[in-house]
């Protein structure tokens, strides 16, 4: 079983269509919305280290706004250079409970 990080709040998502950066444990990591599906990536491109979490979303991939390189959120597989991937990590979202 994979150790979890909490990254945010439930509140702090991004809403659909967006992506927000975040830091948790000294990294950061893009978390992604994709008509309602939570997305975590690892925050720094591969292609020159730019921030994937300040990119866009287009169709279902994350955009990088420092070049351009496009990831797929699911496989972190990269339009432009197949080489190039972007490490996708399981994401949980914990409902948030009243006490």
């Amino acid at each position: 079983m994979p150790d979890f990080v909490r990254i945010c709040s439930q509140f702090e998502l991004p809403g659909t269509g967006e992506a927000r950066e975040f830091t948790a444990g000294g990294r950061a990591f893009c978390v992604a919305n994709l008509n309602g599906t939570i997305s975590v990536l690892d925050g720094a491109c591969p292609h020159e280290g730019g921030p994937l979490g300040e990119g866009s979303i287009e169709e279902d991939r994350v955009v990088c706004p420092w070049h351009g390189y496009a990831f797929d959120l699911r496989t972190g597989v990269s339009e432009q250079d197949s080489e190039l991937k972007a490490d996708v990590l399981a994401a949980t979202v914990v409902e948030a409970s009243c006490a």
